[in-house]
């Protein structure tokens, strides 16, 4: 599979409701099937979860990350 690292901006409301079908997943233990730029996938149930904060100059960043690997 390709390398691939896109980041997209998307309205509050788009923001809050993806956060709303992730959080409930994630409580369920289930999956989550997300689209970002044109590409649809799967998080599974057992992704790790991890918080990230950065801070560089005058801006920071809060990243809250799901990883796994995919399987076939």
């Amino acid at each position: 599979m390709a390398d691939r690292d896109v980041e997209r901006d998307c309205p509050k409301d788009r923001f809050v409701e993806t956060l709303r079908r992730l959080a409930d997943a994630i409580e369920e233990d289930g999956s989550f099937r997300i689209q970002v730029a044109n590409e649809r996938f799967t998080v599974p149930g057992s992704a790790e979860l991890s918080i990230e904060h950065e801070r560089e100059g005058d801006t920071e960043e809060l990243e809250l990350q799901l990883r796994w690997k995919p399987t076939d």
